[in-house]
């Protein structure tokens, strides 16, 4: 098991180098084997952050030679033609991951564009095949972010079996996924939310907290057991002393000095998100071709 030092910052840049050159290795692997993992991009719409978000994932895969392909369709596109696009990548071998960028455009019915992705092809972990394989055990595609969390407190603590992990926030995209993995690990698991009773009772109770509920600084000491090890999700852009900041659902000042091991925003979960988009393209392209990496670590292994 690893120890820990009292306010350990967990690196989440230098893990998730860690992840990419794995997934690089990974990628060397498959293309040798005749192999070569594509992910395609889609993004409806001109919402300025998404289009950073899209950059920054096909710039890390060209870094780890994913080859990536972009689709760019108006805010006024259609769900029929959003649709279209899915089914046509859905039905092209060369493509092993379809990303669909969200939040899609009012007009357009998210939860459909999701569902008809492909689930062997669904790298965001959305799709609900992948999601009720998850809570099944079953090696399915998981959600980037909790996959993630779950690589960072295994580089910490090693073995998590027998740990309290609290998770604060249900969203479909990292709490319940989130729990499901830990649970995964053995660990016990208690879910937190808006109509929790005794939540900083029942937090403080906790040897992992992750925090994913999207308030700035909410989670401070008074939540938080010492010794324990906090994995803050959370990225919220607040205006302080005159400056635009971007703080995590923890009062980082306030809970470091309590903990084992936190995780700082930025440079926390963040580049962990992207790092295991990478490695679940990977992992899809594998599954397609039904072949076997000799480098690397398959995302089951990180996951549970």
């Amino acid at each position: 098991m690893n120890s820990a030092a009292p306010g350990q910052l967990i690196d989440g840049k230098a893990v998730s180098a860690q992840v990419l050159a794995e997934v690089t290795a990974d990628v060397a692997a498959l293309k040798a084997q005749g192999v070569e993992p594509a992910l395609a991009v889609v993004l409806v719409g001109d919402d300025p952050a998404s289009h950073v978000y899209v950059r920054n994932k096909v710039l890390r895969a060209g870094e780890v030679g994913i080859r990536s392909l972009e689709y760019r369709l108006p805010a006024e596109a259609s769900a029929a033609e959003v649709l279209a696009l899915v089914a046509e990548l859905n039905g092209d071998a060369s493509v092993h991951g379809i990303l669909v960028q969200l939040p899609l455009p009012k007009h357009i019915d998210e939860t459909a564009v999701l569902q008809a992705i492909d689930p062997a092809k669904d790298v965001d972990g959305f799709h609900s095949e992948n999601v009720g394989g998850l809570s099944q055990g079953r090696d399915v595609l998981v959600p980037c972010t909790p996959a993630g969390c779950m690589r960072l407190l295994r580089d910490t603590l090693g073995d998590l079996s027998g740990k309290h992990a609290v998770v604060i926030g249900r969203s479909n995209i990292v709490g319940k996924p989130m729990a499901a993995l830990l649970l995964g690990a053995d660990c016990t698991v208690t879910v937190l939310h808006s109509r929790s009773k005794n939540a900083q009772a029942l937090c403080r109770k906790a040897d992992i907290v992750v925090a994913a509920v999207g308030r700035p600084r909410m989670i401070d000491a008074e939540w938080i057991k010492p010794g324990a090890v906090v994995i803050d999700v959370g990225i919220n852009r607040i205006e302080e002393d005159g400056k635009s900041r971007l703080v995590g659902d923890v009062d980082f000042a306030k809970v470091q000095p309590l903990t084992a091991a936190i995780t700082p925003v930025p440079g926390g979960v963040g580049p962990m998100t992207i790092a295991l988009l990478m490695q679940n393209t990977v992992t899809a392209a594998r599954q397609q071709h039904g072949t076997h990496l000799s480098a690397g670590t398959p995302l089951q292994a990180v996951a549970q």
